[in-house]
């Protein structure tokens, strides 16, 4: 079961990163971010971090919803299931 509860983690949170990372950066130019300052990095840099980023973001959600689910049967006060 943890298996597949990593996949339903995973595979989701990764399609969200690729759309995610397309739509940020047909916005913005990844030369003109610097980070702390002074640092520049290369396009492929920039995108490779922003990807990761955001499918972090989006798996540590997808984990969250799966964390909070109900676990089991869930049954009313006549032991009906909902």
């Amino acid at each position: 079961m943890k298996c597949r509860a990593l996949m339903w983690v995973l595979w989701p949170s990764f399609l969200i990163a690729g759309a995610t990372s397309a739509a940020v950066f047909a916005l913005v130019d990844p030369l003109d971010i610097e980070f702390l300052g002074y640092i520049q990095a290369s396009r492929q840099v920039v995108y490779a971090m922003g990807f990761f980023l955001f499918w972090l973001m989006a798996a540590l959600s997808s984990a969250l919803t799966i964390h909070m689910a109900p676990r089991g049967r869930i049954v009313d006060e006549f032991d009906d299931p909902i």
